[in-house]
């Protein structure tokens, strides 16, 4: 791959992070693996390298922007409905809108997504309704299949375990002699997960057509990436096994939808996979029920709030004259108009069947079960439950 240095040492900043942990590897030096390629091409302060712009369009750029601000006011509405008690434990995604708009922006319906929990704004930008996710989130199974002609693998909460199924997908791709790909996305505490490194393995020596996309955020739960790896970086795992890899700044949208589009046209010509890092930062819980305070100094975080993707994407349309402030304030009040009226059609399909619970578990119901139904639907006959 062709990739561009960028300004700043994205490696330094993945490795500095502080902890409460007395870890003795603390101390450790990361091994520098070599040259990995580090593409951003949207600096913080809105500033372009016109050799790697992806050249998207006036129009393309607001869209892009609006599709960020659309994600982060779904996030924020989640954050406080679950606090509400009407949504269950998720995983927030605030600060990382470059990295899921970007890794689907120019994918097409007949390509494949194979998200991580962490995904929705991505889901979002696939055409999944805000509706659909506030049930799948809230608990109703009708909320978790994709939408009808969504190319959308349901996401996973084991970690790492949808990433060999992604590469499945794209093998059989190959195989049909179709030029589509599979993104598939990750965390960084994924990459510790043996079925990831035999995904990397399967994909690289079938030359399946797809884009693995670790999203590096700086924490796999409580645990640090200085006590992840003892290495500058992951994008070498890809190397390891023969496989194209860059590092791109993944608060970079530009950046992000740059490296995309050349890992996917890599997979369309049938050249195989590519492994891109994307290295962001978690500025929010890992979930809701998640405290990391109790792990992290929350000053780390102040350095991640100057380099927000949607502040800087911001600074360059202000540049160009395409959006002042209060068009951008207005974007944020339509944006959060729509998560609204989502919410409202959500609430009025989200009506508890407690009487179905039993509906899906088998094609043939054991007779223990049978049983087990029958109390059931007694107790909420006597209760006078619908």
């Amino acid at each position: 791959m062709s990739m561009t240095a960028g300004p700043r040492d994205l490696a330094a900043d993945t490795q500095s992070g502080t902890t409460n942990c007395s870890h003795d590897c603390m101390d450790t030096k990361p091994i520098d693996l070599g040259d990995i390629e580090v593409l951003q091409v949207l600096d913080e302060q809105g500033n372009v390298n016109p050799t790697r712009d992806p050249g998207l369009s006036d129009e393309e750029l607001l869209s892009v922007h609006r599709a960020m601000v659309l994600s982060r006011a779904f996030d924020a509405r989640m954050l406080t409905m679950q606090r509400q008690g009407e949504m269950g434990t998720f995983a927030p995604n605030l600060g990382q809108e470059a990295c899921m708009i970007g890794q689907v922006w120019d994918l097409t319906k007949q390509d494949w997504f194979s998200p991580s929990y962490r995904s929705f704004g991505a889901q979002i930008q696939r055409g999944w309704p805000m509706e659909r996710l506030f049930l799948l989130w809230s608990g109703y199974h009708e909320g978790f299949p994709p939408p009808e002609g969504i190319n959308d693998m349901p996401f996973s909460i084991v970690i790492g375990s949808h990433v060999l199924p992604a590469v499945g997908i794209a093998m059989g791709m190959r195989r049909r002699h179709q030029q589509d790909c599979v993104v598939v996305n990750f965390g960084d505490g994924a990459m510790s997960q043996g079925a990831v490194s035999e995904a990397l393995n399967f994909a690289m020596v079938d030359k399946a057509p797809v884009i693995f996309v670790c999203e590096n955020n700086g924490w796999a739960i409580s645990t640090p990436t200085q006590l992840q790896y003892a290495t500058t970086h992951l994008a070498g795992r890809g190397i390891g096994f023969g496989m194209p890899s860059i590092r791109v700044d993944g608060n970079d949208i530009l950046g992000m939808i740059a490296a995309m589009r050349e890992a996917t046209a890599r997979a369309r010509n049938g050249e195989g996979p590519t492994l891109i890092e994307a290295v962001t930062y978690r500025l929010s819980l890992h979930t809701t029920a998640d405290d990391p305070k109790v792990y992290r100094d929350e000053a780390e975080t102040e350095p991640w709030q100057q380099r927000c993707p949607i502040a800087r994407l911001e600074r360059l349309l202000e540049q160009r004259d395409l959006l002042k402030k209060e068009a951008a304030e207005a974007i944020r009040s339509e944006c959060d108009a729509l998560v609204l009226e989502a919410r409202e059609r959500f609430r009025n399909i989200a009506k508890a069947r407690p009487r179905e619970v039993f509906d899906h578990l088998y094609r043939t119901t054991p007779s223990e079960i049978e049983d087990q139904r029958a109390e059931y639907l007694r107790r909420l006959d006597r209760k006078g439950v619908d």
